[in-house]
């Protein structure tokens, strides 16, 4: 419920942190499942938010289980319907726990669900395709629904990492019956099978793309040069503590996404609040023209070091 509450918004938020947002196949966001998405995993959470945002259905991601450590961390990717699952490199001791992603995912399947999973398994910040994992490969084998089971492959990839005003381009692949990927009998040799045709299939659609070309007219530039002041002091505490947070990780872009996406409405309210007791009627236009302007630092500026 939270998760289709929050979907809207998250996709309006996504339009003042990125530049340009570029859909190939867009068609293929109305399927309905079982499907398991098999995706590239170049920007961390930030890949599964933008897949997940456009989708029509809800999906469930396969994500990361050393983001799930902390209680508030843990609590707000669950509203986002992810499932922690964890590598050798975090620990043997965790990796028993990956038995309840495994079940998961196959429970949301058979109920006719979708199910992403980022078949390289790590997180790099490169749209360079890395070695596959097998468990996209376990999923497909594990499953028995009564459904056909297709396998979506979907590229995606950023002009530029760390940094905001990205452009993105996503590329969805043709859904494929998931029984033409596991021709054979045995198990190890499905899944080799399976990784190498997966590789064929998704490779082609990850296309880095070109920064987005915007030649704003005078007044545009105009709005995004005050909205650029407005702004500062707000976007250089939340930079700042997003760059201390996450230093040395993969999860700048993550991070500094979801302080925004909770921290602005926050600042807009205040800014609205003491607006509107000097007038409302010069409030509500003053924080439009704040909201406008926001969206056009976006799309006029280079991103606020």
């Amino acid at each position: 419920m939270i998760y289709t509450i929050i979907k809207p918004f998250i996709r309006i938020a996504l339009s003042f942190f990125c530049r340009k947002i570029y859909i190939q196949h867009r068609n293929n966001l109305q399927l309905k499942g079982p499907i398991l998405i098999v995706a590239n995993h170049p920007n961390s959470f930030l890949d599964a938010i933008i897949i997940g945002a456009f989708f029509k259905k809800p999906i469930h991601f396969l994500a990361r289980g050393d983001a799930f450590k902390k209680n508030h961390h843990r609590f707000f990717l669950r509203l986002l319907n992810m499932i922690p699952i964890y590598r050798l490199s975090e620990g043997k001791e965790n990796l028993h726990l990956n038995e309840y992603a495994f079940n998961q995912s196959q429970k949301i399947l058979e109920n006719g669900g979708i199910v992403l999973i980022f078949i390289e398994g790590i997180c790099l910040l490169t749209n360079q395709l890395q070695p596959f994992k097998k468990g996209a490969a376990r999923i497909v084998l594990d499953y028995q629904g009564k459904t056909d089971l297709k396998v979506l492959p979907i590229g995606i990839a950023y002009d530029r990492f760390n940094a905001w005003a990205k452009t993105v381009q996503m590329v969805l692949g043709k859904p494929i019956d998931s029984k033409s990927l596991v021709p054979f009998q045995e198990r190890a040799k499905n899944m080799i099978f399976f990784n190498n045709q997966i590789r064929q299939e998704l490779e082609p659609l990850i296309i880095q793309p070109e920064p987005a070309n915007i030649q704003p007219n005078i007044w545009v530039y105009f709005i995004s040069s005050i909205g650029f002041y407005l702004h500062l002091p707000l976007f250089k505490i939340i930079n700042q503590f997003a760059k201390a947070k996450t230093k040395n990780t993969v999860f700048y872009d993550s991070v500094l996404f979801g302080l925004l996406f909770i921290l602005y409405p926050l600042f807009l309210l205040i800014i609205g609040m003491i607006l509107n007791a000097l007038s409302a009627l010069w409030g509500f236009i003053i924080l439009c023209f704040i909201i406008i302007a926001a969206r056009t630092i976006v799309l006029c500026r280079n991103p606020i070091k």
